[in-house]
């Protein structure tokens, strides 16, 4: 049984972190992007170091009171947030913001957990080093709870996900004891690997105060194009066209469906496009070459083949750094269309890439059974992470469709799974994707989960409610 944060253990925190209590909670610890919950606070608490951290965890753990990390508040599952059960303690991370040491030749830079990931890549090309990780929200993300979400972005293709991208942790436990994993070894091979273990448990298992991340040579020369395809299919086979041609250094291959650049028009029509009348498919690719390479010109070929297979009809590609923000402001803008326009179900899905073309084609189907409805199917084709997200007709709100909103959900989601692909390809579960983790989780891996939380976190005390109900 959990204990709500009241006036005593309010008061003894204060002991711990003199200057970084705060009681009420500001409303913005307590919202989340979507605006599905509005979190309970009971106090929050803003620590410095990591024996702050310890000791805050310590307490909470004496008197049973359950902890929600806080990092940027940026997740789109809930997991920042708890709306039920005793109010909590907040752990923000956003005084913990130091980069503590950068390793150029060996490509390893040190950074603390609340330190925002616009901040680790400005860093990393202060040293002529690129740390790839990038996404929407990495103006206000921090790295702790990139690395908590296991986030992805637009760059996995080349260079990984979170996951990928960390060589090592520093953690506090549940118990309050600390993990001293900072390690910059590539190779470690000594037994069970808790930097994974954390990375991607969302605050359930401990909280990151730190990590050692891998970072890469900046690419001499990056180009970007965005080309014209005909079919989903001819996408796919542009991407394996490409890959043959210029190997590892494809960074990104985005896959964008002409619903997508129809809401830009209208909402957002200030958005600079590159066609003049939408195409129902095309690809934003980019690639990052070695020294002495022409970037353009490998795009420039890779559109003369695939035109000549009839892979692509027609294409841009950025003979500037502003022509290269303008394809990818329009890649960028696309969620904020979709938020403006107001979905009716959203969601995140991976597949197996020779599945995508048959996937579309299928869900398609299935919505239109369920009703009239927009699609607007786009996403990291690259990496098979599709965010497939279904709309109101033109003139109708999201808020006519209410009813519908939970069979749209287990349709597509149905779907994917059938077809061999995952409900959460990069966003995570937090607490909106509980019962889906539920329904389509292998057993045997859910008991195993759990047998994991149980062991790390006896007392129930880390993130309730995320992830494992």
């Amino acid at each position: 049984m959990l204990n709500p944060a009241d006036e005593d253990f309010q008061t003894r925190l204060r002991g711990v972190v003199p200057d970084g209590v705060l009681c009420p909670v500001e409303p913005r610890y307590l919202e989340e992007p979507r605006g599905r919950w509005t979190g309970q606070g009971g106090v929050l608490a803003r620590p410095r170091t990591t024996d702050e951290v310890a000791s805050l965890i310590r307490a909470a753990a004496g008197a049973r009171v359950p902890v929600v990390p806080y990092g940027g508040g940026t997740s789109l599952v809930g997991g920042q947030v708890m709306p039920d059960g005793p109010p909590p303690l907040i752990i923000s991370l956003e005084r913990m913001k130091a980069i503590r040491a950068i390793f150029p030749g060996e490509n390893v830079l040190l950074a603390e957990a609340g330190v925002i990931l616009a901040d680790i890549q400005a860093a990393a090309l202060g040293v002529d080093r690129l740390f790839p990780l990038s996404l929407a929200s990495e103006g206000t993300a921090r790295i702790g709870g990139n690395l908590s979400t296991n986030a992805g972005g637009v760059n996995v293709l080349r260079y990984g996900n979170a996951r990928a991208l960390c060589l090592g942790l520093e953690a506090v436990l549940p118990d309050g004891r600390i993990w001293n994993g900072l390690t910059r070894l590539r190779k470690d091979n000594t037994g069970y690997d808790l930097k994974n273990l954390l990375i991607g448990a969302e605050g359930t298992l401990g909280i990151i105060t730190a990590a050692a991340l891998k970072l890469s040579p900046v690419p001499a020369g990056i180009a970007t194009a965005m080309f014209v395809v005909p079919s989903p299919e001819a996408a796919l086979k542009l991407l394996s066209l490409a890959r043959d041609q210029m190997g590892e250094t494809v960074s990104a291959f985005e896959l964008i469906h002409q619903q997508g650049l129809d809401f830009l028009t209208e909402v957002l029509p200030h958005i600079r496009q590159p066609f003049g009348a939408p195409p129902e498919w095309c690809v934003l690719a980019e690639v990052g070459l070695g020294r002495g390479l022409n970037p353009q010109a490998a795009l420039g070929q890779l559109f003369e083949d695939a035109a000549g297979q009839g892979l692509a009809t027609d294409g841009v590609i950025a003979m500037s750094e502003a022509q290269r923000r303008d394809l990818w402001m329009v890649r960028e803008t696309i969620p904020e269309a979709n938020r403006l326009i107001g979905p009716v179900s959203s969601h995140d899905i991976s597949l197996p890439l020779g599945v995508i073309p048959e996937f579309i084609a299928r869900a398609e189907g299935v919505i239109g059974a369920i009703g009239d409805f927009r699609i607007n199917c786009f996403g990291h084709l690259g990496d098979g992470n599709l965010h497939y997200n279904v709309y109101p007709p033109r003139g109708r709100s999201r808020g006519d469709y209410t009813a519908q909103q939970d069979a749209i959900a287990r349709a597509v989601h149905d779907l994917a799974h059938e077809m061999g692909g995952s409900f959460s390809a990069e966003h995570g579960i937090g607490r909106m994707k509980v019962a889906e983790l539920e329904r389509y989780g292998d057993p045997v891996r859910l008991d195993a989960m759990r047998a994991i939380k149980a062991a790390l976190d006896p007392l129930g005390i880390m993130n309730p409610g995320a992830v494992l109900r």
